[in-house]
């Protein structure tokens, strides 16, 4: 097992100097070491053992060393890398999609337009995680995998309710979910703040979350589409018992769903391993379906999660790291990768290679509708302010909603377009 952890990396600082744990490529003694950054939990230790086996056999003269790395402080590290003050290196390192601009911002990336288009087939990639990581037709972020939300359901309550199949678009969305909404059961439990669900809505109307026009950013939550974005999550979210003011997580809506009475939820399919740990009567109960959209023929947009792979401009290895990523993208392993995690490959035409996973497959086609954040280097601090919450909350306990957008608005163009 060639995976070690960044503890160890600290061993052979002293050794390699400024280099970290990657001598030079002209080192004349052994093999050209190329260090690969993974995050936590992204690949399996039985993956990352395989591709590194492989990737030494293809390639006599690398040696490959994987490194994980946690989510926590990921930002400081990967800049500190870029901009050449760390004592650790990396050639290739996975990053969060919705991160790379604020690599891009900060400098030290290298560019990879030319390979995407020559080797790597980048006009098959998903958009929710190549949009991210381009910036004025320039690209720094190759996508690597991808994973969505869903809707979740209970097989015997859509039985009960006479429900033969999973709705296809909005309108029988809806329709069903009044037939399940009845008694103490709910019709889907929808948390009152869910604002990546309500982002998928707005993008099906044609609407956006913020745009940049004349190098300014500002928000759009008071544009009309984007309001028939949240109306149609106001419809919705009445059809179940959810808080209008908390977010999914207050309480764990994988919680609420366990309990037995709720027919659907709308989350990453595993959280479906979530709810059977906690209710095991449930278990082969559950079902998955693609969040509908306006009109049957493609399913509903939704928030892309997943991570993109970047290069260092400062790397000496920028031929074996291109070689990495050829290999981590390949039909081959991305087939691997996704079969192994559950995941969505990071090309549309690669979406038949998890149709024996009922959880990856249902995401699939929701995928190739998927989109990101604004790809400001600042939506972070959106984030963390987040004005969207507090509008959702204000439009579901009866508030004017075009005042209440118009407030968000005016929060979230502030916020992107300050300076820090």
């Amino acid at each position: 097992m060639k995976m070690r952890f960044p503890a160890l990396c600290t061993v052979l600082a002293a050794a390699t100097a400024l280099t970290g744990c990657s001598p030079s490529a002209d080192s004349a003694a052994g093999p050209q070491k190329v260090t690969l950054w993974l995050m936590k939990g992204s690949a399996s230790e039985d993956f990352i053992d395989r591709f590194t086996a492989s990737f030494e056999h293809e390639h006599p003269g690398v040696d490959l060393e994987v490194e994980i790395q946690e989510w926590t402080g990921i930002g400081d590290k990967v800049n500190a890398v870029l901009d050449g003050t760390s004592k650790e290196s990396a050639d290739v390192i996975e990053v969060g999609n919705t991160q790379v601009a604020q690599y891009i911002e900060k400098g030290g990336l290298s560019e990879l337009t030319l390979e995407g288009l020559r080797e790597w087939d980048s006009k098959d990639w998903l958009k929710g995680l190549a949009d991210p990581g381009s910036i004025n037709g320039a690209q720094y972020g190759v996508p690597w995998y991808a994973a969505n939300r869903v809707v979740i359901y209970q097989k015997d309550l859509f039985a009960n309710a006479g429900i033969k199949t999973p709705p296809k678009n909005r309108q029988e969305w809806i329709q069903a979910t009044q037939k399940l909404d009845k008694g103490d059961q709910q019709g889907i439990y929808l948390a009152g703040q869910n604002w990546y669900v309500l982002a998928g809505f707005i993008w099906d109307e044609g609407g956006e979350l913020a745009v940049e026009t004349g190098g300014k950013w500002v928000g759009t939550l008071d544009d009309e589409r984007a309001l028939a974005g949240m109306d149609f999550y106001r419809q919705l979210q009445a059809l179940g018992d959810g808080p209008k003011d908390a977010d999914e997580e207050t309480p764990p809506q994988s919680q609420v769903f366990a309990r037995g009475r709720t027919a659907q939820i709308i989350a990453p399919p595993g959280q479906a391993a979530e709810i059977e740990a906690a209710n095991p009567a449930l278990k082969g109960k559950l079902g998955f379906f693609p969040i509908p959209g306006k009109t049957s023929d493609k399913a509903g947009a939704v928030f892309t999660g997943g991570s993109d792979l970047i290069i260092p401009e400062r790397t000496g290895q920028r031929k074996h790291a291109v070689d990495v990523i050829t290999a981590l993208v390949s039909e081959k392993w991305q087939t691997e990768l996704a079969r192994t995690m559950s995941y969505v490959p990071n090309k549309t035409t690669l979406a038949h290679v998890v149709e024996g996973n009922e959880g990856a497959a249902n995401m699939a086609p929701g995928a190739a509708q998927g989109r990101a954040t604004p790809t400001s280097a600042r939506w972070a601090e959106v984030e963390a302010k987040n004005p969207i919450k507090p509008f959702m909350t204000a439009v579901l306990t009866g508030r004017d909603p075009k005042q209440a957008a118009r407030a968000a608005s005016e929060e979230i163009g502030k916020v992107l377009s300050s300076d820090r």
